[in-house]
Protein backbone atom coordinates (compact mmCIF):
# COMPACT_ATOMS: atom_id res chain seq x y z
CA UNK A 1 0.00 0.00 0.00
CA UNK A 2 1.27 3.59 -0.74
CA UNK A 3 0.73 6.91 0.60
CA UNK A 4 -2.47 7.57 -0.68
CA UNK A 5 -3.80 4.33 1.33
CA UNK A 6 -4.33 2.56 -2.27
CA UNK A 7 -3.19 -0.91 -2.52
CA UNK A 8 -0.41 -1.87 -5.08
CA UNK A 9 -2.60 -2.71 -7.66
CA UNK A 10 -4.01 0.78 -7.79
CA UNK A 11 -7.41 0.30 -6.29
CA UNK A 12 -8.41 1.42 -2.96
CA UNK A 13 -7.64 -0.37 0.24
CA UNK A 14 -11.63 -1.19 0.76
CA UNK A 15 -11.73 -2.73 -1.83
CA UNK A 16 -8.85 -5.12 -0.37
CA UNK A 17 -10.66 -5.70 2.13
CA UNK A 18 -13.57 -6.64 1.19
CA UNK A 19 -12.40 -8.91 -1.27
CA UNK A 20 -11.60 -11.07 1.93
CA UNK A 21 -14.31 -12.27 3.53
CA UNK A 22 -15.54 -13.18 -0.06
CA UNK A 23 -12.90 -15.46 -0.09
CA UNK A 24 -13.30 -17.03 3.33
CA UNK A 25 -17.56 -17.25 2.26
CA UNK A 26 -16.20 -19.43 -0.39
CA UNK A 27 -14.96 -22.21 1.22
CA UNK A 28 -17.43 -21.97 3.91
CA UNK A 29 -20.03 -23.35 1.79
CA UNK A 30 -20.99 -26.99 2.14
CA UNK A 31 -19.53 -28.15 -1.15
CA UNK A 32 -16.23 -25.99 -0.94
CA UNK A 33 -15.87 -27.10 2.52
CA UNK A 34 -16.09 -31.00 2.03
CA UNK A 35 -13.91 -30.58 -1.23
CA UNK A 36 -11.36 -28.84 1.13
CA UNK A 37 -11.67 -32.11 3.39
CA UNK A 38 -11.14 -34.40 1.25
CA UNK A 39 -7.83 -32.80 0.01
CA UNK A 40 -6.57 -32.67 3.82
CA UNK A 41 -7.52 -36.07 4.63
CA UNK A 42 -5.58 -39.23 3.12
CA UNK A 43 -8.17 -41.09 4.93
CA UNK A 44 -11.20 -39.61 2.85
CA UNK A 45 -9.68 -39.27 -0.70
CA UNK A 46 -8.93 -42.93 -0.51
CA UNK A 47 -12.33 -43.33 0.31
CA UNK A 48 -13.15 -41.11 -2.23
CA UNK A 49 -11.20 -42.63 -4.80
CA UNK A 50 -13.05 -46.24 -3.62
CA UNK A 51 -16.70 -44.52 -3.85
CA UNK A 52 -15.78 -42.68 -7.36
CA UNK A 53 -14.87 -45.99 -8.85
CA UNK A 54 -18.50 -47.80 -7.85
CA UNK A 55 -19.79 -44.57 -8.89
CA UNK A 56 -18.18 -44.86 -12.19
CA UNK A 57 -19.07 -49.01 -12.67
CA UNK A 58 -22.42 -48.36 -11.68
CA UNK A 59 -23.38 -45.57 -14.38
CA UNK A 60 -21.08 -46.90 -17.39
CA UNK A 61 -22.05 -50.95 -16.62
CA UNK A 62 -24.19 -50.73 -20.07
CA UNK A 63 -21.27 -50.35 -21.98
CA UNK A 64 -17.92 -51.71 -19.92
CA UNK A 65 -19.65 -54.95 -18.83
CA UNK A 66 -18.51 -57.89 -20.97
CA UNK A 67 -21.30 -59.66 -21.15
CA UNK A 68 -25.21 -59.53 -20.16
CA UNK A 69 -25.29 -59.86 -16.37
CA UNK A 70 -27.62 -62.85 -16.72
CA UNK A 71 -26.45 -64.63 -19.26
CA UNK A 72 -25.71 -68.40 -18.53
CA UNK A 73 -22.84 -70.85 -19.75
CA UNK A 74 -22.94 -74.10 -18.59
CA UNK A 75 -20.41 -75.43 -20.35
CA UNK A 76 -18.22 -72.71 -18.43
CA UNK A 77 -19.36 -74.30 -14.97
CA UNK A 78 -16.59 -77.00 -15.07
CA UNK A 79 -13.57 -74.97 -14.50
CA UNK A 80 -15.10 -71.53 -13.61
CA UNK A 81 -11.78 -69.99 -12.14
CA UNK A 82 -10.54 -66.24 -13.77
CA UNK A 83 -9.16 -66.61 -17.19
CA UNK A 84 -8.12 -63.85 -19.97
CA UNK A 85 -11.90 -63.56 -20.88
CA UNK A 86 -13.76 -63.71 -17.46
CA UNK A 87 -11.59 -61.71 -15.37
CA UNK A 88 -13.22 -62.77 -12.34
CA UNK A 89 -14.58 -66.31 -13.29
CA UNK A 90 -17.96 -67.17 -13.64
CA UNK A 91 -20.25 -68.14 -10.86
CA UNK A 92 -22.37 -71.76 -10.10
CA UNK A 93 -24.28 -71.16 -13.05
CA UNK A 94 -21.97 -69.81 -15.52
CA UNK A 95 -22.61 -66.43 -15.20
CA UNK A 96 -19.67 -63.85 -15.71
CA UNK A 97 -18.73 -62.39 -12.08
CA UNK A 98 -17.34 -59.06 -13.44
CA UNK A 99 -20.33 -58.39 -15.53
CA UNK A 100 -22.83 -59.30 -12.25
CA UNK A 101 -20.68 -57.33 -9.79
CA UNK A 102 -20.71 -54.23 -11.96
CA UNK A 103 -24.59 -54.23 -12.36
CA UNK A 104 -25.06 -54.95 -8.93
CA UNK A 105 -23.46 -51.81 -8.40
CA UNK A 106 -25.89 -49.63 -10.28
CA UNK A 107 -28.77 -51.28 -7.87
CA UNK A 108 -26.74 -50.89 -4.44
CA UNK A 109 -25.72 -47.19 -5.82
CA UNK A 110 -29.81 -46.51 -6.47
CA UNK A 111 -31.18 -48.21 -3.41
CA UNK A 112 -29.07 -46.56 -0.83
CA UNK A 113 -28.91 -43.03 -1.98
CA UNK A 114 -32.76 -43.09 -2.51
CA UNK A 115 -33.16 -44.88 1.22
CA UNK A 116 -30.82 -42.53 2.80
CA UNK A 117 -32.16 -39.34 1.14
CA UNK A 118 -35.55 -40.23 2.59
CA UNK A 119 -34.73 -40.86 5.64
CA UNK A 120 -32.86 -37.87 6.32
CA UNK A 121 -35.98 -36.01 4.59
CA UNK A 122 -38.10 -37.48 7.02
CA UNK A 123 -35.63 -37.09 9.66
CA UNK A 124 -34.41 -33.67 9.29
CA UNK A 125 -38.56 -32.37 8.99
CA UNK A 126 -39.05 -34.67 12.56
CA UNK A 127 -36.45 -33.01 14.58
CA UNK A 128 -36.76 -29.60 13.45
CA UNK A 129 -40.39 -29.86 14.25
CA UNK A 130 -39.93 -31.79 18.09
CA UNK A 131 -36.87 -29.52 18.68
CA UNK A 132 -38.39 -26.00 18.08
CA UNK A 133 -42.08 -26.81 18.82
CA UNK A 134 -40.99 -28.67 22.15
CA UNK A 135 -43.91 -30.05 24.53
CA UNK A 136 -46.41 -32.73 23.32
CA UNK A 137 -45.84 -32.20 19.26
CA UNK A 138 -41.56 -33.30 20.83
CA UNK A 139 -42.51 -35.89 22.86
CA UNK A 140 -45.22 -37.51 20.36
CA UNK A 141 -42.62 -37.20 17.45
CA UNK A 142 -39.38 -39.10 20.08
CA UNK A 143 -41.86 -41.86 21.42
CA UNK A 144 -42.95 -42.91 17.80
CA UNK A 145 -39.65 -42.66 17.12
CA UNK A 146 -38.44 -45.06 20.03
CA UNK A 147 -41.12 -47.76 18.51
CA UNK A 148 -39.82 -47.95 15.50
CA UNK A 149 -36.21 -47.94 16.87
CA UNK A 150 -37.04 -50.82 18.84
CA UNK A 151 -37.80 -53.49 16.01
CA UNK A 152 -34.60 -54.76 14.56
CA UNK A 153 -34.64 -53.45 10.97
CA UNK A 154 -34.46 -57.05 9.34
CA UNK A 155 -37.87 -57.96 11.65
CA UNK A 156 -39.35 -55.11 10.45
CA UNK A 157 -38.64 -55.94 6.63
CA UNK A 158 -39.01 -59.42 7.26
CA UNK A 159 -42.75 -58.24 8.32
CA UNK A 160 -43.37 -55.95 5.55
CA UNK A 161 -41.93 -58.47 2.91
CA UNK A 162 -44.67 -61.35 4.79
CA UNK A 163 -46.86 -58.59 3.56
CA UNK A 164 -46.42 -56.95 0.41
CA UNK A 165 -43.19 -59.20 -1.02
CA UNK A 166 -39.42 -58.80 -1.73
CA UNK A 167 -39.02 -55.19 -3.85
CA UNK A 168 -36.39 -51.95 -3.99
CA UNK A 169 -39.34 -50.14 -3.04
CA UNK A 170 -39.93 -52.14 0.17
CA UNK A 171 -36.21 -52.09 0.88
CA UNK A 172 -35.88 -48.23 0.67
CA UNK A 173 -39.17 -47.73 3.02
CA UNK A 174 -37.90 -49.98 5.68
CA UNK A 175 -34.70 -47.67 5.35
CA UNK A 176 -36.38 -44.78 5.66
CA UNK A 177 -38.63 -45.44 8.43
CA UNK A 178 -35.79 -47.33 10.35
CA UNK A 179 -33.28 -44.21 10.01
CA UNK A 180 -35.31 -41.60 10.15
CA UNK A 181 -35.49 -41.44 14.33
CA UNK A 182 -32.04 -41.68 14.63
CA UNK A 183 -31.21 -38.57 11.87
CA UNK A 184 -34.37 -36.33 14.41
CA UNK A 185 -32.75 -36.81 17.23
CA UNK A 186 -29.59 -35.50 15.50
CA UNK A 187 -31.24 -32.49 14.57
CA UNK A 188 -33.71 -32.09 17.43
CA UNK A 189 -30.61 -31.64 19.91
CA UNK A 190 -29.14 -29.10 16.90
CA UNK A 191 -32.56 -27.54 17.21
CA UNK A 192 -33.16 -27.73 20.90
CA UNK A 193 -29.19 -25.90 21.23
CA UNK A 194 -29.77 -22.93 18.95
CA UNK A 195 -33.65 -22.22 18.95
CA UNK A 196 -33.30 -19.41 21.98
CA UNK A 197 -30.42 -18.08 20.46
CA UNK A 198 -30.07 -13.81 19.37
CA UNK A 199 -30.23 -14.65 15.30
CA UNK A 200 -33.27 -17.07 15.53
CA UNK A 201 -35.14 -14.38 18.19
CA UNK A 202 -34.37 -11.47 15.20
CA UNK A 203 -35.78 -13.79 12.98
CA UNK A 204 -38.97 -14.27 14.93
CA UNK A 205 -39.29 -10.28 15.54
CA UNK A 206 -38.91 -9.69 11.99
CA UNK A 207 -42.28 -11.94 11.38
CA UNK A 208 -40.68 -14.83 9.54
CA UNK A 209 -42.69 -17.69 9.60
CA UNK A 210 -42.06 -21.07 11.53
CA UNK A 211 -40.73 -23.13 8.08
CA UNK A 212 -38.43 -19.93 7.56
CA UNK A 213 -36.83 -20.42 11.22
CA UNK A 214 -36.59 -23.82 11.08
CA UNK A 215 -35.22 -24.32 7.46
CA UNK A 216 -33.07 -21.29 6.93
CA UNK A 217 -32.14 -19.98 10.69
CA UNK A 218 -31.57 -23.68 12.67
CA UNK A 219 -31.05 -26.30 9.97
CA UNK A 220 -27.85 -24.63 8.48
CA UNK A 221 -26.37 -25.58 12.33
CA UNK A 222 -26.70 -29.11 11.83
CA UNK A 223 -25.51 -29.34 8.60
CA UNK A 224 -21.98 -30.71 10.08
CA UNK A 225 -23.46 -33.79 12.22
CA UNK A 226 -25.78 -34.51 9.46
CA UNK A 227 -23.39 -35.17 6.46
CA UNK A 228 -21.24 -37.16 8.50
CA UNK A 229 -23.98 -39.12 9.72
CA UNK A 230 -25.38 -39.28 6.08
CA UNK A 231 -22.03 -40.85 4.72
CA UNK A 232 -21.82 -43.61 7.34
CA UNK A 233 -25.65 -44.12 7.17
CA UNK A 234 -24.67 -45.00 3.58
CA UNK A 235 -22.31 -47.47 4.45
CA UNK A 236 -24.81 -49.01 6.94
CA UNK A 237 -27.60 -49.05 4.56
CA UNK A 238 -24.96 -51.23 1.78
CA UNK A 239 -24.89 -53.59 4.93
CA UNK A 240 -28.14 -53.84 5.18
CA UNK A 241 -28.95 -54.33 1.27
CA UNK A 242 -26.24 -56.91 1.09
CA UNK A 243 -27.71 -58.75 4.55
CA UNK A 244 -31.04 -58.37 3.15
CA UNK A 245 -29.56 -60.14 -0.09
CA UNK A 246 -27.72 -63.27 1.90
CA UNK A 247 -30.74 -63.92 3.45
CA UNK A 248 -32.44 -64.38 0.51
CA UNK A 249 -35.55 -61.45 0.97
CA UNK A 250 -33.39 -58.42 -0.72
CA UNK A 251 -33.98 -57.99 -4.43
CA UNK A 252 -35.89 -60.44 -6.47
CA UNK A 253 -33.50 -62.55 -9.12
CA UNK A 254 -32.55 -62.55 -11.73
CA UNK A 255 -31.28 -58.77 -10.93
CA UNK A 256 -27.44 -58.64 -9.91
CA UNK A 257 -27.46 -58.66 -6.27
CA UNK A 258 -24.04 -58.73 -4.20
CA UNK A 259 -25.62 -59.96 -0.97
CA UNK A 260 -27.82 -62.51 -3.26
CA UNK A 261 -24.65 -63.06 -5.15
CA UNK A 262 -22.96 -64.32 -1.56
CA UNK A 263 -26.22 -66.21 -0.81
CA UNK A 264 -25.89 -68.34 -4.25
CA UNK A 265 -22.03 -69.37 -3.73
CA UNK A 266 -21.17 -69.55 -0.26
CA UNK A 267 -21.73 -73.41 0.30
CA UNK A 268 -19.12 -73.50 -2.41
CA UNK A 269 -16.55 -71.30 -0.84
CA UNK A 270 -14.25 -74.51 -0.05
CA UNK A 271 -14.44 -75.32 -3.27
CA UNK A 272 -14.50 -72.32 -5.86
CA UNK A 273 -14.13 -69.56 -3.15
CA UNK A 274 -13.22 -66.64 -5.64
CA UNK A 275 -17.58 -67.01 -6.40
CA UNK A 276 -17.78 -65.92 -2.95
CA UNK A 277 -15.08 -63.81 -2.22
CA UNK A 278 -15.44 -61.32 -4.67
CA UNK A 279 -19.05 -60.13 -4.38
CA UNK A 280 -18.17 -59.70 -0.64
CA UNK A 281 -15.32 -57.97 -1.34
CA UNK A 282 -17.71 -55.38 -3.23
CA UNK A 283 -19.72 -55.31 -0.66
CA UNK A 284 -16.48 -54.46 1.61
CA UNK A 285 -14.62 -51.67 -0.13
CA UNK A 286 -17.71 -50.22 -0.44
CA UNK A 287 -18.60 -49.78 3.37
CA UNK A 288 -14.94 -48.96 3.66
CA UNK A 289 -15.25 -46.13 0.92
CA UNK A 290 -18.52 -44.14 2.53
CA UNK A 291 -16.71 -44.87 6.15
CA UNK A 292 -13.35 -43.47 5.43
CA UNK A 293 -15.31 -40.10 3.90
CA UNK A 294 -16.89 -39.69 7.29
CA UNK A 295 -13.94 -40.53 9.14
CA UNK A 296 -12.48 -37.49 6.49
CA UNK A 297 -15.28 -35.09 7.49
CA UNK A 298 -15.03 -35.81 11.27
CA UNK A 299 -11.47 -34.61 11.27
CA UNK A 300 -12.31 -31.16 9.58
CA UNK A 301 -15.07 -30.69 11.66
CA UNK A 302 -12.52 -31.27 14.62
CA UNK A 303 -9.89 -29.05 13.17
CA UNK A 304 -12.62 -25.98 12.37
Amino acid sequence: MNETGRNILGGPLSDTVAAKPQRKAKWRTVPGRTWFALRQSPIAMFGGIIVAFWIICALFAPWIAPFPPNKLDALLIAYPYPSAEHWLGVDNLGRDIVSRLLWGARTVLTVAPVAVLGAATLGIILGLLAGYRGGWIDALIMRIGDTLLAFPRIILYLIIIARFGASAFNIILVITFTAAPIIARIVRGVTLDVRNRDYVAAARMRGESTLYIMFVEILPSARGPLIVDLFLRLGYTTVTIGALGFLGVGLPPPDPDWGGMVKETYGMIFIWPHMTLFPAAAISSLVIGFNFLATGLQEMARDA
